[in-house]
């Protein structure tokens, strides 16, 4: 009788345990396709304006997307001639609306003519394209010198 209750008992402990346990399902995604239409609204650096030599801190995108779900994909921020890497590539999951995307710099990179211009690339269905723009996103060099996209 009382092996029967202890068994009744430990039976209920492990069903209670067992009933407790988070079973973490894995991290699914979307990758972004053609279906997800994106677009550049905006493009920062910071600090800006910035002085020759000074260190960028950050990149700061701004992107729409126009998709019913979310979805994945790699994004890069390259200048426009040259195709210089002045932002390191980056997996980024994207919801529907505005996404505000900070991105960090490639080392070295820096401003060495009056103006540089860039691009947002996105890797859609396993190839880099560039993100359609609401405008051409610029630095320009200013009369003392700095640069700023504003």
């Amino acid at each position: 009788m009382m092996q029967n209750l202890r068994l009744i008992m430990l039976l209920g402990v492990a069903a209670i345990a067992l009933q407790s346990c988070v079973v973490q399902e894995r991290d699914r995604f979307v990758s972004c396709g053609r279906s997800h239409r994106l677009q550049i609204v905006d493009l920062d650096v910071a600090p800006d304006p910035i002085a020759q030599r000074q260190r960028i801190d950050q990149w700061r995108v701004r992107l729409r997307a126009d998709a019913s779900g979310e979805c994945q994909t790699v994004l890069r921020i390259q200048e426009s001639v040259g195709k210089q890497l002045v932002a390191e590539d980056r997996v980024f999951r994207l919801r529907p609306g505005m996404n505000d995307i900070v991105m960090d710099p490639a080392g070295g990179y820096g401003f060495s003519q009056a103006q540089h211009c860039y691009q947002v690339i996105a890797d859609i269905e396993g190839t880099r394209q560039t993100i359609d723009a609401a405008r051409d996103f610029c630095a320009r060099q200013r009369a003392d010198g700095r640069w700023s996209m504003r």
